[in-house]
């Protein structure tokens, strides 16, 4: 079982994504104020000991593209980091107070994980063109965890597909024998990174929220 293989109150896809009450609300992008784009956040005070990961992970985000983070004081939309069981998020703006949740085992990388997803990206090998680039083998996974594996038709914003994106599955992800779920198919890549945001990474966030080339 991986670290994003979350369990709580919650309809989950693909092991960390949060699904809205209302299945039909709209996910849409976060607006800018003033002109400038900062996304409103507040933490939980049960989470004191991951106040400094939340702003690593913010850090990750910021110092590669106009996005920025602020504490939440009166705005209607605003992230909410609250415990939980596991490490997972809601797809974009989907409006009120929105949950981020924490679990005791999310690292710096999978928060920064998370909040991606809560910027407006799913997960690398959902994408409609995966099977160009990774093999799935479907005997090693779970049985009730493959619904993970769907593919999604989606915006790629005219970017290749990456193996190294911080949202992308490793390659044991779900199994229920140790055996591999996921196998790349160039040589020498390591799949379900959490340490950076790839050049990728960088390149989609830039282009949806319109960051501009620096």
């Amino acid at each position: 079982m991986s670290l994003t293989d979350f369990e709580d109150d919650y309809a989950v896809l693909e092991g960390d994504i949060l699904l809205p009450s209302d299945r039909n609300a709209v996910k849409q992008l976060w607006g800018k104020v003033d002109g400038n784009l900062s996304v409103p956040y507040e933490i939980d005070p049960v989470l004191v000991n991951k106040i400094e990961d939340i702003h690593k992970a913010f850090k990750m985000i910021s110092e590669k593209t106009c996005i920025r983070f602020s504490e939440h004081a009166t705005e209607t939309d605003y992230l909410h980091f609250e415990p939980g069981k596991g490490c997972a998020s809601f797809v974009g703006c989907v409006g009120g107070e929105q949950s981020v949740v924490v679990g005791p085992r999310c690292t710096v990388g999978n928060l920064c994980h998370e909040v991606l997803h809560s910027l407006g990206l799913y997960h690398e090998q959902s994408r409609y063109d995966r099977d160009d680039h990774i093999t799935v083998i479907y005997e090693n996974i779970s049985p009730v965890k493959r619904h993970n594996f769907v593919k999604q038709d989606g915006d790629t914003l005219g970017l290749k597909y990456d193996l190294e994106s911080i949202l992308h599955y490793g390659n044991n992800y779900f199994s229920h024998n140790g055996k591999p779920t996921i196998q790349s198919k160039a040589s020498g890549v390591k799949i379900g990174q959490r340490t950076h945001l790839s050049d990728l990474d960088v390149q989609r966030l830039r282009k949806l929220y319109h960051c501009g080339p620096s």
